[in-house]
């Protein structure tokens, strides 16, 4: 995700906290930023923290090859405090300074061509990518083509959810209107007519179905001799699930490299979504493990992996995932916190409550409500909550449980985003002996 950052920015700013330092992460950015050939710009932010050091973060950079101005060098580094908003205004000085140096220019009066930062499959939406043009002007109406895809760009949010109908180079929108959901990192082109756009993404598609077709075909001879020569491999199967495109690239490619001689890891299929049937009788057929990241198993899907013994892991830190996978690679996997499910519930009503907040009348779906369980709330099967339940009641009595069936009211621990139609899910944790 940060190599493709990288590679659509002309101008990479780097933040750095002061109190921190340099992190794993801020090594990645930079060497990301310098195979891209991109110029670096530091934010030393949180200098309003007592225990800041600036002083050791441009020591600590001096080691990657990015020497402060004051120093001698050739990066410019801002000490700034986003919470404070302390020197906001010399940074955004810097970073134009550093643009008319490079004299950066675009051509606004062409036909829009752009880059896929992000998409996702929204509900009420369906496919929505996140485009960020870069030369010639996208508008409301232009018919496009993204890597398999095509379309016709229906409608554009901006990064604040207003509705534009024209996009210029360097802004990034919310396209909505294409056939099916992008990969991140796709290239899109702006089309003069329908018929080009949908042309060159068949094209597309029949060649991606040949390349996908000669990877399931290559089972040959020399396969077979690397098997014989590592001493037969061992393969584990894996399906990957997530809320957006880039996560669920992210974490196939993070699991991919581990690999190794003794154990060969195959991401089989991976897409956006909640994990569905399909996952898991294909995952019961082929012998795999699902990973889901940010995202939850459908009811029936969740019955089935019971009922198959397919191995459902649930995420929301791609470390996390890669760590455990890694481990029982290894054979070393310590006893997990297993959630128990305990049951869910579907938001019919929001009722705002003096001194409380919203609290969701529910109707129980299966399985039962525990007051003072843990929680998560669903929109489109993607978590956007996870804490503790607050309170349970039925009428106007507190109750220790609802079964199935029956509606009650409950309300979330410091939280009041709810809708009509989300789902809570209630669980415990578990200890368990791992098994994978």
């Amino acid at each position: 995700m940060r190599a493709r950052g990288a590679k659509v920015t002309d101008i990479v700013i780097l933040v750095v906290a002061a109190d921190d330092g340099v992190m794993p992460q801020t090594r990645e950015a930079i060497n990301h930023s310098k195979a891209a050939g991109v110029p670096i710009i530091v934010a030393v932010n949180k200098i309003d923290k007592p225990d800041a050091k600036p002083e050791r973060v441009r020591q600590e950079l001096m080691e990657f090859g990015l020497v402060a101005s004051e120093w001698g060098g050739d990066t410019t580094m801002v000490e700034v405090s986003a919470k404070k908003r302390l020197n906001l205004e010399d940074l955004l000085e810097m970073v134009l300074l550093q643009a008319d140096v490079m004299e950066l220019k675009a051509n606004p009066d062409k036909l829009a061509k752009g880059t896929i930062v992000e998409a996702k499959l929204d509900k009420g939406r369906g496919p929505v990518a996140t485009v960020l043009v870069q030369e010639g002007t996208l508008k409301n109406g232009d018919y496009c083509v993204v890597g398999v895809h095509s379309g016709r760009v229906r409608a554009m949010q901006n990064d604040r959810g207003e509705k534009v109908l024209e996009a210029g180079p360097s802004m990034p929108v919310e396209v909505i209107g294409l056939s099916g959901v992008p990969d991140a990192g796709d290239v899109f082109v702006a089309m003069k007519d329908e018929k080009q756009a949908k042309e060159i993404a068949t094209l597309r598609q029949i060649k991606h179905r040949e390349v996908e077709l000669a990877k399931h075909t290559k089972l040959s001879l020399e396969d077979l001799y690397k098997r014989i020569q590592s001493g037969e491999v061992k393969d584990l199967n894996v399906i990957v699930k997530g809320d957006v495109q880039g996560s669920v690239e992210a974490v196939g490619e993070s699991l991919r490299k581990l690999s190794t001689e003794a154990v060969r890891l195959n991401v089989i299929h991976s897409a956006v979504g909640a994990v569905t049937e399909t996952d898991v009788n294909l995952a019961a057929a082929s012998n795999a493990i699902i990973i889901g990241f940010n995202v939850r198993p459908e009811v029936k899907a969740q019955g089935l992996a019971e009922k198959e013994g397919v191995d459902i892991r649930l995420y929301s830190i791609i470390y996390d995932a890669v760590e455990d996978v890694k481990k029982a690679m290894e054979g070393l996997l310590a006893p997990t916190l297993k959630e128990k499910y305990l049951g869910r519930a579907e938001i019919r009503e929001v009722f705002s409550v003096p001194k409380v907040g919203n609290v969701a009348g529910s109707y129980v779906q299966d399985g039962k409500m525990l007051r003072n369980a843990q929680v998560r709330l669903l929109r489109d099967n993607v978590v956007i909550y996870e804490g503790k339940m607050s309170s349970l009641r039925r009428f106007k009595d507190d109750q220790k449980e609802v079964a199935s069936g029956y509606e009650c009211g409950i309300g979330l621990e410091n939280y009041n985003d709810i809708k009509v139609g989300d789902i809570i899910e209630a669980f415990e944790i578990e200890k368990f002996a791992t098994k994978l």
